[in-house]
């Protein structure tokens, strides 16, 4: 999401043309560093069949994958598999869902699939690669939507100065602003205790994207001329990095449930 062309970022601002900006991903350091501490907590026969699977691509560079094949017509069926919509006040059994699924569908459907291993290396390899991409995606407070503003995009305001939306700041600006390597990132936040990883790792895809609902309040506490900068990326910091730490630590428990050891 970075390195706009002037007429793409006019295009950007243009409410006309929100349909195809809504609710796009964390950012790729985002996802790099859910892949990068997923692969610590995995266990040695999940990570050796995991790789098998992967080839050449390390978990962190999977992790962007679903993002790289967008404009790929053969997976055209996964563009609503980025985010769900649970207004306020309702569950997503009450939600209208998407005709091909959303976020919580899908992960729900491929890791049933994946556990199933009827599938061939090509079905396994994408299904493999769109889960570890949508666990990080679901972690993302605005990926669960409450259906008023197209996941925080259509909320402008300033960061530091520039034009951005609210689903941008917390996908990518505010990571983006700490001019820290993935790698690095992921060390520093990599901070939960046995009893976190446990407790993180026995929850389910409904539990994580609940979370997000309860963490939207929190994401919309703006400024009334929303300038937002370095006193909102403060108060946020954590949480962003508490979210990056479960997703990372959930991709490694699914992937440790559906290759580790019985």
């Amino acid at each position: 999401m970075k390195g706009f062309l002037i007429l793409a970022a006019a295009l950007f601002f243009n409410t006309g043309n929100i349909e195809h900006q809504e609710h796009q991903k964390w950012g790729q350091i985002g996802h790099y560093v859910t892949g990068e501490i997923a692969d610590v907590y995995l266990n040695e026969e999940a990570r050796d069949r995991v790789y098998e699977i992967l080839g050449d691509r390390s978990l962190s560079l999977s992790a962007v994958w679903m993002d790289d094949i967008r404009s790929d017509s053969e997976y055209d069926y996964t563009r609503t598999w980025h985010w769900a919509t649970i207004p306020e006040g309702k569950t997503y059994e009450e939600t209208e869902q998407e005709e091909d699924g959303d976020i919580i569908w899908a992960l729900e459907t491929l890791i049933d699939e994946l556990k199933s291993g009827d599938l061939t290396e090509k079905e396994e390899k994408d299904k493999l690669r769109l889960v570890i991409h949508m666990i990080g995606d679901i972690h993302q407070p605005l990926h669960v939507g409450n259906g008023e503003d197209v996941g925080g995009n259509e909320v402008r305001l300033q960061w530091m100065g520039e034009n951005s939306n609210l689903h941008r700041l917390w996908d990518s600006d505010i990571i983006n602003s700490l001019q820290m390597s993935y790698s690095e990132l992921a060390w520093e936040i990599d901070t939960a205790t046995e009893e976190q990883v446990e407790e993180w790792q026995n929850s389910t895809v409904r539990d994580w994207a609940y979370e997000s609902v309860n963490y939207r309040d929190t994401v919309y506490e703006l400024p009334d001329d929303m300038r937002v900068g370095y006193e909102y990326r403060y108060q946020n910091r954590d949480l962003i990095f508490k979210r990056l730490l479960q997703a990372g630590i959930r991709t490694a428990g699914v992937l440790n449930d559906i290759y580790g050891a019985e």
